[in-house]
């Protein structure tokens, strides 16, 4: 009874200190196989929902250090650069820029921004992400060569800060289609020629508790676009449980990810 009670009384001590001072500082590689034969051999990053504090250079350097040694063809990021909510918090975005534009691919950078980053100042997150060489889809895209071989990305604007307009982005585009979006919820209006769609936003729910779920989504679907490879018919979408955190340090199963995929 003794040792039950000590067990009861250390546990919540335990998931405390894992939450807050351990699972947020990790940071793993999830590597998921799409398959595509136009895009047979083409290998991408994602990284998503950074939140880059004050003082927080070091963690940064390792996210761009980790997503250099994938070696990828083309790197997609999907918003949330900055810590929004509270910009006093935040690193400044032009530091941010200046760490990311070491990001180093042959087919280049390609990024959309979050809420976080219209929150703390959506034009000057833009046009330092664009001095890093990072090209911005706003409800846009253009087409790229792999192998010889023809592909269209394209990116919409944030579904709560912005008026994401699909028939936009993708008038004109060329399949294969590559997606990017910060958050999952357009998925249910993406046609299917869109080959895969690249989304953030949910941190995986951020805690996450086995058997149950996420207590906060962030997304009007629950639990539906959590985290991971979702599959609707022909179409793929695939949700990084991102890099930061919000509003609370904290991480409980939803360990920060550097997300590749492979595509085959």
């Amino acid at each position: 009874m003794q040792n039950l009670l000590m067990i009861c009384t250390l546990l919540p001590l335990i998931i405390l200190f894992w939450g807050f001072g351990v699972e947020p500082k990790r940071l793993k590689v999830k590597t998921y196989n799409v398959a595509c034969s136009e895009l047979k051999g083409l290998k991408a990053v994602f990284a998503s929902d950074f939140h880059i504090g004050v003082n927080e250079q070091k963690r940064l350097d390792k996210i761009v250090e980790v997503i250099n040694a994938q070696k990828a063809d083309i790197v997609f990021l999907g918003g949330d650069y900055v810590c929004g909510h509270w910009p006093e918090r935040s690193m400044n975005i032009l530091e941010i820029g200046k760490s990311l534009e070491q990001i180093k691919a042959p087919l280049g950078v390609f990024a959309v921004m979050g809420n976080h980053d219209s929150y703390y100042d959506k034009k000057t997150v833009k046009q330092c992400l664009k001095w890093a060489g990072i090209w911005v889809f706003a409800n846009s895209g253009l087409e790229l060569s792999f192998n010889n071989k023809k592909f269209y990305v394209g990116g919409v604007e944030d579904i709560k800060t912005g008026t994401p307009n699909l028939p936009r982005t993708l008038q004109n585009a060329q399949e294969p289609i590559i997606l990017l979006s910060h958050s999952p919820d357009i998925f249910a209006e993406v046609p299917d020629n869109v080959v895969l769609t690249l989304a953030g936003h949910t941190h995986g729910g951020q805690i996450y508790i086995p058997f149950l779920g996420a207590p906060i989504s962030n997304s009007r679907f629950g639990q539906k676009y959590l985290r991971g490879h979702i599959k609707e018919g022909k179409k793929n979408m695939i949700v990084s449980v991102g890099l930061g955190t919000s509003v609370l340090p904290i991480r409980f199963f939803a360990v920060p990810e550097i997300v590749v995929i492979n595509f085959e």
